[in-house]
């Protein structure tokens, strides 16, 4: 298992805690309105948008990567010493709004706030994906490693990744919200701490600290060519085995046909709500 993967999965999941991004889960919450089946469908729209902004960037970052190629040390040394510059600037809190530095970001994050319903879940979650001050470290950083694998196919990939971990604790938590209650939401929320002085916050700290250790790790294993494999090889060999029984025609079908079912139940609840607010009228 790749290190750079989980890394940029961990970075999302840390940008969407972090407190820059406290605004997007109410609006979020507001989109959505609902749970189950609709949950979902928002969350894929969600994740669609991310992927119409990062993975146009992590193309990006990899063309870059693409013409220095044959300067591997250099890049390396670079990337890591970013990485790790990325990583201080963080923990400091400093920062800054990458929506700012891109043509028509403060135009998106304004439509985003002016829509409704599945539009406004899809602008969400573009201008999610860019927007921050406190997010921007973060989303440096995995620019970076986009652009340090040279390949433009997997730089994408992994920031399709880094979109993955904003996601999928954006969903659990829209679905756990009333089961959290106000300790449990504290704690995602984190708190401040003083430092010798200067005020930190504890999600910024531990997102920081995670990149500058990318970034040594980055210098120490030559771009992360010789770091140790996360997952054992008798582990990954297991698991291609078992993705390549499921790839069979009869489940494919079956896939399509719960995905076909979902979407008649969606219909018939939104058919079925017309009808009772008539009822409830009449009666």
């Amino acid at each position: 298992m790749d290190i750079g993967l989980v890394s940029a999965f961990l970075g999302g999941v840390l940008a969407l805690l972090s407190p820059c991004a406290a605004l997007l889960l109410p609006a979020f919450f507001a989109s959505t309105v609902g749970a189950g089946p609709r949950l979902l469908l928002h969350g894929a729209v969600f994740y669609l948008g991310l992927l119409v902004i990062l993975i146009p960037l992590g193309v990006g970052a990899g063309a870059v990567g693409t013409l220095f190629v044959t300067h591997r040390q250099a890049i390396v040394l670079g990337s890591a010493i970013l990485l790790i510059v990325l990583g201080v600037i963080q923990v400091l809190g400093l920062g800054f709004d990458p929506a700012r530095l891109l043509p028509g970001g403060a135009q998106l994050q304004s439509r985003a706030a002016s829509t409704s319903g599945l539009v406004k879940t899809l602008l969400l979650g573009a201008a999610g994906g860019i927007a921050g001050f406190c997010a921007g470290p973060i989303l440096g950083a995995g620019l970076t490693l986009a652009a340090a694998r040279g390949d433009v196919f997997s730089a994408g990939g992994l920031l399709a990744v880094y979109g993955a971990g904003m996601v999928v604790p954006l969903l659990l938590i829209a679905a756990l919200w009333q089961r959290l209650g106000a300790r449990g939401r504290t704690i995602l929320r984190g708190r401040t701490v003083t430092v010798l002085g200067r005020e930190l916050h504890t999600t910024s700290v531990l997102t920081g600290l995670l990149i500058i250790t990318v970034g040594v790790l980055f210098w120490t294993t030559n771009g992360l060519v010789g770091a140790p494999e996360l997952l054992p090889y008798e582990a990954q060999s297991w698991l291609q085995e078992t993705s390549s029984l499921l790839a069979n025609p009869l489940l494919d079908i079956l896939a399509l046909g719960v995905v076909a079912g979902l979407v008649l139940v969606l219909w018939a609840r939104r058919q079925r709500r017309p009808m009772c607010d008539s009822v409830r009228e009449t009666s």
